[in-house]
């Protein structure tokens, strides 16, 4: 039987909730990877890098069996040794594994960073992809407050270094420690049961298994009962209240500005002290740029030893969206117009000169020669520099004080 070779090939069309990236937005997404290293390294955090691949049961210990999460959101899939693997949907648990299973607790306290691709099977919205990219900063090892705070200034630090803290707010909790934690849960549980008529199908779900969710449920209906629950400060035990006090007395001293939000929580019971959001209202409903919290249980409840550990996560994409135009310059130092092609020898000297010596150059040498220099005229660059069609050039590359000198004929015109 012959194909019809009149048949129309199908377009491949991306995985639905991937994006691919060109030009401004893949420009942004570098520029905030780039500072995040950058500003990692001032605060002494080390590059580490984890499999984009794990057993599955790491994910269903750290986040849960019961989460949506695991339930509903993770890729897995068995391999052919018929061992049940998943795609990373967060990093810690996978930091986390590595600590235990490289005997890094020599290093503690372990302060590391690092960036890469996750994969959620969520709906796709404005910020939110199946594949999408996060920076994650841990501290392993430490249970003290100034591990807490720092992590909280390096946050605050980098967004001010993208340009995008303004109209960004650190609003903050503590989850206290585990007899302030046990305390508050078992009072919750009491309220929330007085009220299970009033409660979300959700709610009531969440009421047996994570009952701390329910304060920050986004159902109308819950809002009330959600409201009128105890907050934690009346069960916070005394060390509690001095962790916390040492967390905010820090970010006062580093000029750090942050708000109470006594109903932000963790529902995961090794989550201790410390939890945070960076939020915004410039990227409607997905108001969160960066989260973290201290979950001291974590190591402990995937097998190793206990562990004191803080950290936060910031998605790339959604910082990216944030950072303005007036940020990203993608201007090359120089361009160069070839008008006569008997100086193109000349001219790509020249051009592995500017580029030897750390200037961005690009050349315009093929089409009409007459057309050169319009056409490079156009590119976004500092200057452009035309070799015409009589004594060539010569240049001087100062790189000092960056000037650059063309002598014999010669167009530098400044863009």
């Amino acid at each position: 039987m012959s194909k019809d070779k009149s048949a129309k090939i199908p377009t491949p069309q991306p995985v639905r909730g991937t994006q691919d990236m060109l030009g401004d937005f893949a420009d942004r997404f570098a520029h905030v990877v780039d500072t995040f290293d950058r500003v990692r390294r001032l605060y002494g955090y080390k590059r580490i890098e984890v499999p984009v691949i794990e057993p599955t049961a790491v994910f269903a210990r750290s986040l849960g069996e019961t989460t949506d999460v695991v339930s509903k959101e993770m890729y897995s899939f068995e391999d052919r040794g018929g061992e049940s693997i998943t795609l990373r949907p967060e990093f810690t648990a996978g930091i986390a594994r590595a600590y235990i299973s490289n005997g890094w607790q020599q290093f503690a306290p372990l302060k590391v960073a690092t960036h890469g691709p996750l994969f959620r099977y969520e709906r796709p919205q404005k910020g939110r992809y199946r594949q999408f990219h996060q920076l994650d900063a841990e501290v392993i090892g430490s249970d003290s407050p100034l591990a807490d705070a720092e992590l909280l200034v390096f946050a605050d630090q980098l967004l001010k270094e993208l340009g995008i803290s303004e109209g960004v707010t650190l609003t903050l909790n503590t989850l206290g420690d585990a007899a302030s934690r046990d305390a508050w849960r078992a009072a919750l549980v009491e309220h929330f049961e007085a009220h299970r008529g009033d409660l979300s199908e959700d709610s009531l779900a969440r009421l047996d298994k994570n009952p701390l969710r329910i304060l920050d449920s986004k159902d109308p209906k819950d809002r009330p009962v959600a409201d009128s629950a105890p907050d934690i400060d009346a069960y916070l035990t005394s060390e509690a209240q001095d962790f916390f006090g040492a967390v905010t007395a820090g970010l006062d001293a580093a000029g750090v500005a942050w708000e109470r939000n006594a109903r932000l929580v963790r529902g995961l019971d090794y989550y201790r002290h410390t939890a945070f959001e960076f939020v915004t209202d410039r990227l409607g409903a997905q108001g969160t740029v960066l989260g973290g919290g201290r979950y001291d249980g974590l190591i402990e409840a995937l097998g190793g030893p206990p562990t004191a550990a803080v950290g936060w996560a910031a998605g790339i994409e959604r910082l990216a969206m944030l950072v303005g135009d007036d940020v990203i310059d993608n201007r090359l130092d120089f361009v160069i117009a070839v008008e006569d092609d008997s100086q193109l020898a000349l001219a790509m000297k020249m051009l592995a000169a500017l580029r030897n010596g750390g200037f961005a150059t690009e050349i315009v040498a093929s089409g009409s020669p007459r057309k050169r220099f319009d056409k490079a005229a156009k590119i976004p660059a500092r200057a452009l520099v035309a070799i015409g069609m009589r004594d060539g050039v010569s240049y001087t590359n100062m790189r000092g004080d960056e000037e650059l000198t063309i002598v014999a004929n010669r167009t530098i015109r400044a863009l």
